[in-house]
């Protein structure tokens, strides 16, 4: 026997021993055969029998085991179709033995019968309103299921549990069905309950009769197969009706009852429902509409409304299930528009709802309904109406969701724009680019509801198109860059921007910054704006792009390396010139966002170079010009978008210019096109002239930062042509010659870039001397452009602003030339400033100038009727009071910062066309500057204050509320803001010169205290003038000259009883003598220089801000640092700046004791410091009232009690004292407490439960029994505010009772207000109760509080009102208590109370004897305890 092999032996030793086995021809273990062919039907064939050239299969056979696997279960043996004895003919064809054997598939799907479902039920899911399914626990789920045969898990037994109660649910069981049917005899079954004889019953209702019944209910006869299946189910049919016809009623019953214990319930459920078929469905609808309707008519008339929108729903379900069967029967042959013939293959059984796609779509809903739809768009972006019949033939419908209706929804086009088609994914972005467009102009606005812009970012629009943007083909990125600009830009925004850029100060401009981000935690005072600001950008970059995207769309932009993938755009795949517009206009979009977006874009790698190469170059293709020349590539071409988008990064900041104008040679493109005149540019004449007015513009702000001047030297034969050639403008304009406006726009750059050129000359002279005078430290050195080049210019100007004013009467002309002359105003207000402080310059002949100037130009322009109605229209135009015109769009998004220009704004507005603020604002600023210089020819513009139109609006501007802080607001009033300011700057030089000024210093007055609080950030330089000039200046007080404090002596002499004084005993001020209100007004006016000083003195952490404001201002262009003003999240000041010496000292003092340090004693000058607010308060509330009307009455309140919780016992002081009081009677009057609500939230204070709390702290601490710091603790005690405040004096702070002496005459608020209505909360009944059993709270101690609580206690225990059995047990209990109290003076008070009395003694009056009804009421509670504890009363 052959051995087997072992490890290690190699492949020489497996031939050794298969030679071995070869030669000893041994049989093998194994045996292969061939299987028989099931085609051949051979099974034993051998290799001599096998024909030729036919492969075979080796079949490993082992021995003892049998081909065929024993069966598990006994069954008939199975007969093979093949065997090898079958006879076989040699000449017999195996093609045809094969298809004898062999069926085809046609033969096997033929005898598929699909199941019939028309009858079967179909169930909506149950509308819930949560969010997700709701998910069950196999708790839940009852598990008295028994267990078949064989084991089950605990969770298939659950499942199983499950089931069976959902099969209970839907179909109820046999006895439930027995007692609905006694219960509805009109519901499906009408067989009729148990307890009765169902058999007559139903041969009775022949509605029901199954008996009569001509068709079976159950069997169809479908699973026999033969062509008579219907005659069997009848004659199957007949030999049942024929059974039950035999059987008496007893024996059906005991039949019926055996096969509903038999059978499943399911299955009793499923032949219950074959047995009503439609026809009962039918019948039930019929049945309940008609009981509903019986029942509507029983109703009363008032619930007919209820009753009909009931039926008008059954009907409605009713409407469906018609709705529905029709909808089976109506698709026929002819509905559809191939008619299918049955020679077709497959077409001998037509499936008719297989083919219902193929017919016409149905009409679109033409009524108009309450429901919603869904918005469709068409490939314009238009917005499609629900019941638009549109054509097919636009391509407009698709197989989608409401196939009948026309266009595509947003999910639709999301979804098109992820398609693996170039072609759907292009049109998708084309659409919805056009679709935002559109929004974004408010064409959809009455249409839809919500906002699409909004709808879309949500969705994740903004990523979706910056997935695009990646998109390697063209046509896709071109359509995702097109959305972009869509989304982003507004080009109307950047004309309003560009028209206001020669406006004064309308070169700086707020970023774009959206302004609702989320909310930071305050930080501590110590941190500065530089830590804030890099926390702040830490922050952004830890945040996730969709995060950051979510409140600012640019910022989350940036995070995406947008600038890279649109530099790759540009320099390598190299677009349409649409495209590149489109590309130019979203980084301009950019650049206006902030100075760090402006970095980002010029550390961009080759992103400035790419578009200075190729968007401005100095030479390019001359055909360019040609008319009717069609641009293919703007690549080579000079481009004026290009030029604009490195105006609007220059203006980012005086770093990034100095990049440009050095790295990327933006000097030698500014000298090329300047130097050449805009028709001899080889460019389209429009484009040409845009270039040039955007080349001035970008040369304008770099010499705002004193930049490129040196280029105003080589350039200035060219500036002087052009200032020659102005005054042809006017008869350019008379002529109405095409491009005049651009024309316009271009003269007003180039004399915007004079005015800087001019500033920065003006202070050459100062640098310079500075330079020479100290050497140790670090100098600024001088700019390249002297006073003597620059001075020559100005008879140009002056020469052509004589000519336009006499166009002024003309209003279209004046209208297209008004933007040059308001220039013209300010470069002459520019010169004249900077001329009056050179060196070299006579004063004489400077004032000499400003004579004539004013002689021969201003004073008749201000007598001209058309600057008469100038003034006119300041009201109509401002947004100050019309706030509406610069409210946000209604498509308008917190994350993207927009100016809401899109559409255009009208003529009567602001910024419009008629607006006669930018060229009055820079005459104001003229006047202003010559006033200044020559303080003599102040009295020859006293007309201008005059102005009837002025003096109304200004009346109405300072009442009215300004608007919300938004981007759309912010740029708009900063301009109104400018025009307001000059006009009191203009009154506060007439008030020192000018005898009749007084009937204007108060409107004057009003006007700068509502601008104080309303002045933006950037306008700090404005907020210090008016702070320094105009709000503590004695002039525009006149009251305090005028008989002020006597009035207000008068006013309270004559109010004596709604104002009565406070007396101060046991404090510090009982040693002075009481000053009247008259006397405390007089000394305050007194004081305003200290006042004055004691705020500018706490302003003084707006200093750096002020220093860049007021180089802006000044004309300082060397400490100029960007263009971009400081980002708005509200105004400068707060508007309860008055209190803000008051809150920062008590800042100071909780801040010192946070930090553990105890302020024991406080030096004179924090004493000085409170004096001197409360003065200024005073005042205003006296003679400004309106001002604060702004500050609710709880605020001012909170702000003053600031006194007693700063430095122990500084309301101690006399003079805080004093005017704490007199503040204190002004916020009691009538109108201030009905105005005071405590339970609002109040601004700048978190909770003003806390506050009071700290309150009453302070006053067990230091108080001193005061009366007055007493009244400010029982103020917020009025029944109509929180009961906390009271629950927390009577629950936790009772030791206050005793120190709340305030007597009754003294107490300024009347008790009613305490009392009225009765207390209803039971706790604090009990409350008050306790105090007064307990003495803690006694007439004595705490009068006010002692009238409250016993007014309280009575009205409560006499109260017979039903209510609860808790306060019915308590008052009667209270009751029985006081009848057994031992202090007869309290029972007597308290059951004897009547009524509030401020003239009595206690406060109130007696009863001499209780009232019969009280007496009865007392005697039933009191004698009914007398006999239920009549021990207990004994002991």
């Amino acid at each position: 026997m052959l051995s087997r092999p072992k490890p290690g032996e190699s492949e020489a030793d497996l031939l050794h021993f298969q030679n071995q086995f070869l030669a000893a021809r041994a049989s093998p273990a194994v045996k292969i055969v061939k299987k028989a062919d099931k085609r051949k039907g051979e099974e034993g064939s051998t290799d001599a029998e096998r024909p030729p050239l036919q492969d075979h299969k080796d079949v490993v056979m082992l021995d003892d085991f049998p081909d065929i696997l024993p069966a598990l279960t006994p069954a008939p043996p199975k007969k093979s179709k093949i065997k090898s004895a079958c006879v076989h003919f040699e000449d017999e064809d195996p093609e045809e033995r094969l298809e004898s054997h062999d069926q085809h598939i046609t033969a096997v799907f033929s005898k598929i019968i699909e199941r019939d479902t028309s009858a079967v039920a179909v169930t909506m899911p149950v509308p819930t309103g949560d969010p997700f399914p709701r998910t069950f626990h196999r708790s839940e789920i009852k598990s008295e299921v028994k267990v078949g045969s064989g084991r089950k898990s605990i969770f298939a037994q659950k499942m199983a549990a499950r089931r069976a109660a959902e099969k209970v649910a839907t179909a109820p069981s046999a006895a439930e069905c027995v007692q609905i049917r006694s219960a509805a005899p009109d519901a499906l079954d009408p067989e009729g309950s148990a307890g009765e004889a169902p058999l007559p019953r139903i041969r009775d209702d022949k509605a029901g009769d199954f008996l009569t019944s001509q068709w079976p209910c159950l069997i169809t006869g479908e699973g026999l197969g033969s062509q008579k299946s219907e005659q069997e189910a009848q004659a199957i049919h007949k030999e049942n009706l024929e059974k039950l016809r035999s059987m008496s009623e007893e024996e059906i019953l005991q039949e019926r009852e055996k096969l509903l214990a038999q059978l499943d319930s399911s299955l009793v459920a499923f032949l219950k429902s074959r047995r009503g078929g439609n026809e009962g469905q039918k019948k039930e609808l019929k049945m309940e509409q008609n009981r509903l309707e019986e029942f509507v008519e029983s109703l009363p008339v008032s619930q007919h409304g209820v009753g009909s929108s009931l039926s008008l729903q059954e009907s409605g379900l009713e409407e469906s299930v018609r709705k529905e069967e029709n909808m089976k029967i109506e698709i026929t042959e002819d509905d559809l528009p191939v008619k299918p013939k049955k020679e077709w293959i497959h077409m001998d059984n037509v499936e008719f709802e297989k083919l219902e796609w193929m017919k016409d779509l149905p009409s679109p809903r033409q009524k108009k309904t309450k429901k919603g739809m869904q918005a469709r768009f068409s490939l314009k972006g238009e917005l499609i109406p629900a019941d638009a019949d549109l054509p097919t033939h636009l391509g407009l419908h698709h197989h989608g969701e409401e196939a009948e209706r026309a266009g595509y929804s947003l999910q639709e086009l999301f979804h098109l724009s992820r398609s693996q088609v170039t072609q759907q994914r292009t049109l998708a972005l084309q659409v919805l680019g056009r679709i935002v467009q559109k929004a974004r102009a408010g064409e959809f606005a009455s249409s839809l509801k919500g906002s699409i812009l909004r709808l879309l970012l949500d969705a994740g629009f903004l990523f979706l198109l910056r997935f695009s943007l990646d998109d390697a083909v063209d046509n896709v990125m071109a359509a995702s860059v097109g959305a972009l600009r869509a989304l982003l830009v507004s080009l109307d925004d950047e004309k309003y921007l560009d028209w206001t850029f020669s406006w004064y100060q309308g070169m700086a401009a707020f970023p774009f910054v959206p302004n609702n981000e989320e909310e930071e935690e305050e930080e501590e005072e110590e941190l500065n704006g530089t830590e804030k600001s890099q926390d702040k950008k830490l922050k952004d970059e830890n945040k996730p792009d969709p995060d950051v995207a979510r409140y600012d769309v640019v910022k989350g932009l940036l995070k995406t390396r947008i600038q890279h993938r649109l530099r790759y755009i540009l320099e390598v795949v190299r677009p349409v010139p649409t495209v590149v517009l489109d590309i130019l206009h979203i980084l301009t979009h950019i650049a206006r966002h902030s100075s760090e977006a402006c970095s980002q874009l010029l550390d961009c790698p080759r992103l400035i170079e790419t578009i200075v190469r190729e968007f401005l170059p100095t030479q390019w293709d001359p055909r360019v010009a040609e008319p009717g020349c069609l641009l293919t590539s703007l690549h080579g071409v000079a481009c004026a978008t290009a030029m604009k988008f490195i105006r609007v990064l220059a203006s980012g900041g005086r770093n990034a210019t100095a990049r440009l104008l050095k790295k990327f040679e933006m000097k030698n493109r500014l000298s090329r096109f300047i130097a050449e005149d805009p028709l001899d540019l080889l460019l389209p004449r429009e484009e040409a002239i845009r270039l040039s007015t955007e080349a001035f513009r970008l040369w304008a702000v770099a010499a705002a930062y004193g930049q490129a001047c040196d280029l105003y030297r080589d350039l200035y034969p060219v500036l002087v042509r052009i200032l020659q050639s102005l005054p042809e403008l006017l008869s350019t304009c008379r002529g109405k010659r095409p491009m005049i406006e651009l024309s316009v726009q271009r003269a007003t750059a180039v004399v915007t870039l004079l005015i800087h050129v001019t500033q920065t000359a003006g202070y050459t002279a100062e640098l310079q001397a500075k330079l020479s005078s100290s050497e140790d430290s670090e100098q600024i050195p001088p700019p390249p452009v002297a006073w003597n080049q620059v001075s020559g210019l100005q008879p140009f100007i002056e020469t052509s602003l004589k000519k336009f004013l006499q166009e002024i009467s003309q209003t279209e002309t004046w209208q297209t030339l008004q933007p040059l002359t308001t220039t013209y105003v300010i470069y002459l207000g520019v010169y004249y400033s900077a001329c009056s402080q050179q060196p070299s310059v006579n004063p004489i002949d400077c004032l000499e100038e400003l004579e004539r100037l004013t002689s021969e130009v201003l004073q008749p322009l201000l007598s001209q009727p058309a600057i008469q109605s100038m003034w006119d229209l300041l009201r109509p135009c401002s947004a100050l009071c019309n706030p509406l015109s610069c409210s946000p769009a209604p498509e308008s998004v917190f994350s993207i910062a927009s100016l809401s220009c899109t559409g255009g704004k009208p003529p009567l507005s602001l910024v419009g066309s008629k607006s006669p603020f930018p060229f009055l604002t820079a005459l104001l600023f003229l006047i202003n500057n010559i006033t200044h210089i020559h303080k003599g020819l102040t009295s020859k513009y006293s007309s201008v204050l005059g102005f009837r139109g002025l003096k109304d609006y200004l009346h109405q501007s300072w009442q009215t509320r300004p608007p919300s802080v938004t981007p759309s607001s912010v740029w708009i009033l900063r301009h109104e803001y400018h025009l307001q300011y000059f006009v009191l700057a203009l009154a506060r030089r007439m008030a020192g010169t000018c005898p009749d000024y007084a009937q204007h210093a108060s409107l004057h007055h009003c006007v700068a205290m509502a601008l104080l609080s309303r002045l933006l950030p950037g306008s700090e330089h404005l907020a210090y003038e008016v702070l320094l000039d105009l709000a503590f200046n004695p002039e525009f007080l006149p009251e305090g000259k005028a008989g002020g404090p006597e009035a207000a002596d008068f006013s309270d002499i004559l109010h004596l009883g709604t104002s009565a004084k406070l007396a101060q005993p046991g404090s510090a001020a009982a040693f002075f003598s009481k000053a009247t209100r008259g006397a405390l007004l007089r000394e305050s006016y007194q004081n305003l220089p200290f006042i004055r000083s004691c705020y500018l003195s706490h302003f003084v952490h707006l200093q750096p801000t002020l220093m860049r404001s007021q180089a802006s201002y000044q004309g300082w262009n060397y400490l100029i640092q960007s263009m971009l003003l400081p980002e708005v999240k509200g105004p400068i000041l707060p508007s309860d700046w008055p209190f803000f010496p008051l809150i920062s000292l008590y800042n100071k003092v909780t801040n010192a004791e946070t930090r553990g340090a105890v302020l024991n004693s406080l030096p004179l000058d924090l004493v000085n410091t409170v004096t001197w607010n409360l003065q200024w308060v005073l005042l205003l509330e006296t003679w400004r009232a309106k001002t604060l009307q702004s500050i609710p009455t709880a605020a001012k309140l909170a702000r003053l009690m600031c006194v007693f919780l700063t430095g122990g016992d500084l309301f101690l002081e006399a003079p805080i004292h004093r005017y704490t009081a007199a503040l204190l009677s002004v916020y009691c009057q009538p109108k201030a407490l009905d105005s005071l609500n405590l339970d609002a939230p109040l601004p700048g204070l978190a909770s003003f439960h806390d506050l009071y709390i700290s309150l009453l702290e302070q006053f067990e601490g230091v108080s001193f029994g005061d009366p007055l710091f007493g009244v400010f603790v029982l103020l917020p005690l009025q029944k109509r505010f929180s009961i906390h405040l009271r629950l927390s004096v009577f629950g936790e702070h009772t030791s206050i009772l005793r120190a709340l002496g305030v007597p009754l005459q003294q107490f300024p608020v009347p008790l009613e207000r305490y009392i009225s209505p009765p207390e209803d909360n039971l706790n604090l009944l009990r409350l008050y109760f306790r105090t007064l059993v307990t003495g803690a709270l006694r007439h004595t101690w705490c009068p006010v509080l002692y009238v409250v609580a016993v007014a309280h206690v009575n009205s409560f225990i006499f109260s017979q009102d039903s209510t609860t059995q808790e306060a019915d047990a308590a008052r009667k209990g209270m009751l029985r208590k006081t009848w057994l109290l031992v202090d007869e003076t309290l029972k007597e008070h308290l059951l004897y109370y009547r009524l509030l009395n401020a003239e009595s003694p206690l406060g109130f009056d007696l009863y001499e004897q209780l009232p019969p009804m009280r007496l009865k009421y007392l005697q039933m509670v009191t004698q009914k305890e007398n006999k239920e504890n009549a021990p207990v009363l004994v002991s």
